[in-house]
């Protein structure tokens, strides 16, 4: 991206609802109540011909350094010194505010371009709102509408004119040409194990309760405070990505809105936060649930990693705020007892004790994480597996139903991410649960897949006799 570009503004006047115009998607919540938005949201923007870097961010409101407020400000202050640019936003409609005034007045202590963005112009008695914009001394304003798309190319020629023609728009780098291999296909086996690519980003998503650390273990990891943390419970709303680098390798973590039991979750704006959780989980390859060590394995603890596993993801549990924890081994072992007993559906699942707070533990969960994820994309030939399928019949045969013997005739990975397999057998239907536990738990231990979503498909063999008539 040529530049970046911060919108800031007080509190709902359509700040998110023009990031996501930029953008070109809902990638940030929007509601009709004020302060939504409290961490700083990037994203890559297009504006008919501009490309660029864009930062939404939570509404600025005069407030104390230790409150909520006070460290949303913080946050919105390390985006404007972070961009090139700043749009900043007043509502047309409303019209100004002591607050808008006294954001002018930082902005250009900031000594910064800014472009002044009068927002909702297109609503009937904006114009006193639009002219009275002219009293803050940053310029003339551009009169728009994000939410009806209005304004956007004298919102282009503005950025522009306040940026500079050779910041918008530099000359292309000429990109070295090289010489492209085509890598040979004659005799290739796609069933055949391949080796695990430890170079290629992995994505992972933070979860769980309210409060449990999940920003806090982010920041953490970042070495900076990147993400609004606090002793309140729900900070986080909406999904936040951030990239940073571990051993050579690029990570994409995103931070998630905390999730309680769904009958608690009655406001709408909640119910927003709590689908775009579930959205970062069906995106990411692994998802860790933080769980609090002070108060583990709530109810809902164990039907976020319910949850999680039914998505197919790779799961690593985090024992956060280690550091409350009196009697660390005897506790550590009762988690492990716990761990076992009450998530046999991911029976080897790695559970890691950590503090965000300190940051112990953080080199062996990141450790862990890439150990599962290894195992999510594992794959088994197609050899392997009827060799193996054969000796596990051989020592517990399948079940006889209504007095005749299933039998299990062949068996084949037919994807990863997670591993999943089709056996083909004899009346498919009749197989009983147990037995494809039994195959489960089995290809768990013997092929080194602990903690990992399996699936198994059965299929019925072909009869090549089924379709010719009988002879008389």
């Amino acid at each position: 991206m040529t530049f970046t570009v911060a919108i800031v503004g007080r509190p709902n006047v359509g700040k998110s609802t023009l990031f996501n115009r930029l953008v070109g998607k809902k990638l940030a919540l929007v509601d009709d109540t004020p302060g939504v938005t409290r961490d700083r949201r990037p994203g890559d923007a297009k504006l008919v011909d501009l490309r660029f870097r864009i930062i939404d961010t939570a509404g600025l409101e005069v407030a104390a350094p230790d409150t909520l407020e006070g460290r949303m400000r913080a946050q919105t202050e390390l985006a404007i010194d972070e961009a090139d640019l700043s749009l900043f936003v007043v509502d047309a409609k409303m019209g100004l505010t002591h607050v808008d005034q006294m954001l002018a007045e930082m902005l250009r202590k900031k000594g910064k371009p800014v472009v002044l963005v009068a927002n909702k112009a297109e609503a009937r008695g904006s114009d006193g709102g639009f002219y009275d914009a002219y009293t803050l001394g940053l310029g003339e304003p551009c009169p728009i509408s994000a939410e009806h798309g209005q304004g956007m190319i004298d919102l282009r020629d503005a950025i522009v004119a306040a940026i500079g023609e050779e910041k918008a728009f530099p000359e292309p780098e000429d990109e070295a040409v090289t010489d492209v291999v085509l890598a040979p296909t004659d005799g290739e086996d796609e069933e055949e194990e391949l080796p695990y690519d430890d170079s290629k980003p992995l994505r992972v998503a933070i979860v769980g309760r309210p409060n449990a650390g999940k920003s806090t273990l982010i920041n953490r990891f970042l070495g900076e405070d990147r993400l609004l943390t606090g002793p309140e419970a729900g900070i986080t709303r909406d999904s936040i990505s951030v990239e940073w680098d571990w051993r050579g390798r690029t990570i994409k973590m995103f931070d998630t809105a905390g999730m309680r039991r769904k009958a608690k979750v009655v406001e709408k704006l909640e119910k927003l936060s709590v689908a775009d959780t579930l959205r970062a989980i069906r995106f990411a390859e692994t998802v860790v649930i933080v769980f609090d060590a002070t108060i583990p394995f709530e109810k809902q603890d164990l039907q976020i990693v319910d949850l999680v596993l039914r998505e197919g993801r790779a799961a690593v549990l985090a024992f956060n705020k280690w550091d409350l924890v009196e009697e660390s081994q005897q506790v550590l072992a009762d988690l492990r007892e716990k761990t076992e007993r009450l998530l046999p559906q991911a029976r080897g699942i790695r559970a890691v004790p950590i503090s965000g707070q300190t940051g112990y533990g953080l080199e062996k969960l990141m450790q862990n994480i890439i150990d599962t994820d290894r195992v999510w994309n594992k794959r088994i030939s197609t050899a392997r597996l009827n060799r193996w399928l054969e000796g596990v019949q051989v020592q517990h045969p399948p079940p006889a139903v209504s007095g005749r013997r299933l039998k299990l005739k062949y068996m084949t990975q037919v994807k990863a991410r997670p591993p999943a397999f089709m056996i083909s057998c004899t009346r498919p239907d009749a197989v009983p649960e147990h037995y494809l536990r039994y195959l489960t738990n089995g290809l768990r231990v013997d092929f080194d897949m602990p903690g990992v979503p399996i699936r198994i498909h059965l299929r019925a063999t072909e009869n090549p006799f089924e379709n010719k008539k009988k002879k008389r």
